[in-house]
């Protein structure tokens, strides 16, 4: 009966005072991730990550699988979005800053205005890192760059229009981004390979009649694309430099009857973008590797606080898809 009675009272006081035994939660008995006996690994701080946005799925990748790396390597990730604001991001590159985070990861929302927010964490001593999009001021200092090869992949959209158009060439837009570096270079590679093709041809040219303002975004590259086709009504290709915006700009076209007429070339490879390739809504993409581009910034990171070198940029090659690639695509419907 004494040990009955003891059993009680210390259930009772687990009870009250919002105890529960190893391996269980306080409300359901529900086993917790780290089995009993077993020790959980010792945190070695957080990690602050600020991407662009959160909207588009090539960020939402790029954070699931930097937290979920990070994770593995015992780091935790606090995960915000600065949605096209570089004001919100420097406030959150102070918050950061605040919080004692270990390092600091961010695709930055304006590759110059950035600076700022990021010179203050090499201030306060916290390791800066830029995965997919690049600082572009020269005060601010960046352990290491991990990114898309760009100026590759624009060079691939660049030969992809050249394939679309075919020895017809004709008149072509480009939606551009141009507040952040990863998409210059796009512009830049694709321009090259544009510019070398036209040395010599007095016919099937390929010209660039207009570059505006695409925005990253779904509604500025419908805008966009429509402006583009006010002003030139034959209009003959558009290169969106993101999957979003090549998105809007098909909008456009079909809104405006000349879907058949105008061909599309995005960059990204998100689903939707594979997916309307597949349908026929854009030619090719040059595909991205968010993932990769994650998991190699979580490794610099590693590298860093162990004392071994980090390359100041590491670029990972795109891969042109097309749909005779969208047909072999399993994932797609």
């Amino acid at each position: 009966m004494k040990r009955t009675a003891s059993s009680v009272l210390v259930a009772l006081s687990l009870v009250i005072f919002g105890c529960a035994p190893e391996g269980t939660s306080k409300t359901g008995g529900t086993p917790s991730s780290t089995p009993i006996g077993v020790t959980p690994p010792e945190s070695k701080g957080k990690i602050g990550l600020s991407v662009l946005t959160l909207t588009n799925p090539f960020f939402k990748v790029i954070a699931d699988t930097l937290t979920a790396e990070a994770k593995e390597h015992g780091y935790e990730v606090i995960v915000v979005s600065g949605e096209f604001d570089v004001a919100k991001q420097q406030n959150q590159v102070k918050d950061f800053i605040v919080q004692k985070v270990v390092a600091i990861v961010l695709t930055p929302c304006d590759s110059k205005s950035i600076g700022t927010a990021i010179k203050e964490a090499n201030d306060a001593g916290i390791p800066v890192f830029t995965a997919d999009i690049a600082c572009l001021s020269p005060d601010a200092k960046v352990v290491s760059h991990i990114a898309t090869d760009n100026l590759s992949g624009g060079r691939e959209a660049g030969n992809a229009m050249k394939e679309a158009l075919g020895e017809a060439g004709g008149k072509i837009a480009i939606l551009d981004f141009n507040v952040v570096e990863s998409c210059i270079q796009r512009v830049k590679g694709f321009r090259e390979v544009i510019d070398a093709h036209n040395v010599g041809k007095p016919k099937g040219k390929i010209d660039i009649v207009t570059v505006l303002p695409g925005g990253g975004a779904k509604d500025m590259g419908y805008k966009a694309a429509e402006d583009a086709l006010q002003a030139h009504p034959d209009l003959a290709g558009i290169f969106a430099i993101n999957d979003p915006s090549a998105l809007g700009a098909r909008a456009a076209l079909e809104k405006a009857g000349k879907a058949d007429k105008v061909r599309i070339i995005g960059f990204d490879g998100q689903p939707e973008g594979k997916q309307a390739i597949k349908d026929g809504k854009i030619y090719a993409d040059p595909v991205q590797f968010p993932d990769k581009i994650a998991i190699e910034t979580v490794h610099a990171i590693v590298k860093h606080f162990a004392g071994e070198e980090v390359p100041k940029e590491l670029l990972v090659p795109t891969s042109l898809y097309r749909k005779e690639d969208a047909m072999k695509d399993s994932s797609l419907k």
